[in-house]
């Protein structure tokens, strides 16, 4: 007689990865329900707000640049938070930008 196994409902997510020996299963590794997920959500708000604002004509530039520097200095801040250098030099290089281009406002250059 050919018995069939039961496989336990609590068994661990990793065990059923394990099981399944293919290079097409991945686990999430980025933290969830820390400070750092909670920044990231809202940063990513703000830029796409930003995006919002640059696709409406009507709406001044300066929304567009504020927003995205708003979200961008949030993923600067995930990026310190995870130990990141890709996202701490590239969001550190757009606020530079974003801030330049505030000044120039603000001063009239």
């Amino acid at each position: 007689m050919n018995e069939t196994k039961i496989e336990p409902i609590t068994e661990k997510l990793d065990d059923k990865i394990a099981k399944l020996n293919s290079s097409r299963v991945y686990k999430k590794v980025t933290p969830k329900g820390d400070l750092s997920w909670y920044i990231k959500w809202v940063a990513t708000v703000f830029i796409l707000v930003a995006a919002a604002c640059r696709s409406v004509e009507e709406v001044p530039r300066m929304y567009d640049v504020v927003f995205t520097l708003i979200g961008t200095m949030g993923w600067f801040a995930v990026g310190l938070l995870w130990h990141d250098r890709a996202l701490v030099f590239l969001n550190g290089a757009i606020i530079t930008l974003l801030f330049g281009s505030i000044l120039r406002h603000i001063f009239g250059g």
